[in-house]
């Protein structure tokens, strides 16, 4: 069996082996020097803040952890699981069980229906994103569950209506003869919803934290979505929503997205070894990065530099107005094809524009298919 020479090895393991080695040192003194930096780690569901030399760190949830994303999440699923029902009955049609999954549908609609009022939005939800807007949600929730119950009843008595061409011309995007809002246009909607108090709440958080943009150090760790996305600054929309946050005070080039990192829960914040142990790997994994990046800069002087700039949006369709259906289904079509993408980048560089020009108020960005809709007179 191969082994490398052994004093080959040595010199290589002289540069990059153990904590004595040259490379490793280098990356400990500057932990060291830096240890007061503010460190900004970003997970699957939470973010963290924590201010440097042993200071108790921050903490911000979003997405599944947070009021009203699964409420409205799960209404901008019911297309989609109208889409998979037919794409299994496609795959086997001679297999009933498309019909027990529509069933099984209806009596969450019944339960979601009667569930669904504006007190339990302004008493249980409770975020400041929605307010002054809950009853236009109910109507909207209202109008899109009684659009889909329909359409299973009819599906229940006409198989044919489950055929792909059907639901495009009848439900998904028909003309608004047909379905005055379409489902496709419900979807974008709900995930703006949604991605509007997100954004809102971890920009105030931000800008609330008394953040030296200059020194910090940002790093987006571990899963966020499926397995393939969100693992490049273009296709991770945590990474736009920070530096857009800091008005461009943060370099870019101090954000780093770490697709394999260990992420962390609310829970670990009860820990607090664990909580230690888990800002000191943060740490020297992003000094580890870092030390290579300023050592190549003085290295290669003489020679032009890598000058990194953020690319937000990685070619989405731009939406030109409220009305522009077109744009916002190619960003759905675009999220769902390309592996790369967070489902929720469908939405995010246009909610994450619009409350940098507004202030951060949440209140006045206008969601394509629900601010120019009145959903009160489709019941």
């Amino acid at each position: 069996m191969y082994q490398p020479q052994s004093d080959f090895a040595g010199l290589f393991h002289a540069f990059t082996g153990g904590p004595d080695a040259i490379g490793p040192q280098l990356t400990a003194m500057m932990l060291e020097q830096r240890a007061d930096s503010p460190l900004l780690v970003s997970a699957a569901s939470d973010i963290a803040l924590f201010p440097g030399r042993g200071a108790a760190p921050r903490l911000e949830s979003f997405r599944k952890s947070t009021r009203g994303f699964i409420e409205l999440t799960a209404v901008s699923h019911l297309p989609l699981a109208m889409a998979y029902v037919a794409r299994r009955r496609e795959l086997a049609p001679d297999d009933l069980a498309w019909r027990t999954q529509l069933q099984g549908l209806l009596p969450h609609i019944t339960r979601v229906r009667a569930a669904n009022t504006e007190g339990m939005w302004r008493q249980h939800v409770n975020l400041d994103a929605f307010a002054g807007q809950e009853a236009k949600i109910v109507a909207m929730v209202n109008y899109t569950l009684s659009a889909t119950e329909s359409y299973i009843q009819r599906a229940l008595a006409d198989a044919s209506l489950m055929d792909f061409d059907a639901l495009v011309a009848q439900y998904f995007d028909p003309p608004a003869a047909v379905l005055p809002v379409s489902m496709n246009a419900i979807m974008f909607a709900t995930f703006g919803l949604a991605y509007v108090d997100i954004a809102y709440r971890i920009g105030a958080w931000l800008r609330g934290s008394g953040i030296d943009w200059a020194r910090l150090m940002v790093l987006v760790s571990g899963q966020s979505g499926r397995p393939t996305a969100g693992v490049t600054w273009s296709s991770n929309s945590m990474c736009n929503l920070v530096w857009r946050v800091s008005d461009g005070q943060m370099p870019a080039d101090r954000l780093y997205v770490a697709p394999h990192a260990p992420g962390f829960t609310v829970d670990q914040f009860n820990d607090t070894a664990a909580l230690a142990s888990l800002e000191v790997s943060y740490r020297k994994l992003w000094m580890h990065t870092r030390t290579s990046v300023e050592v190549s800069r003085q290295m290669f002087a003489n020679h032009p530099a890598y000058v990194f700039s953020p690319a937000t949006a990685q070619d989405m369709p731009p939406i030109h107005g409220l009305d522009d259906q077109a744009a916002c289904v190619a960003r759905l079509r675009r999220i769902m094809e390309d592996p790369q993408q967070l489902l929720v980048n469908c939405v995010a560089d246009y909610v994450i524009e619009a409350l940098q020009r507004n202030g951060n108020r949440p209140g006045e960005v206008a969601i394509p298919s629900f601010t120019n809709v009145d959903f009160s007179a489709l019941a």
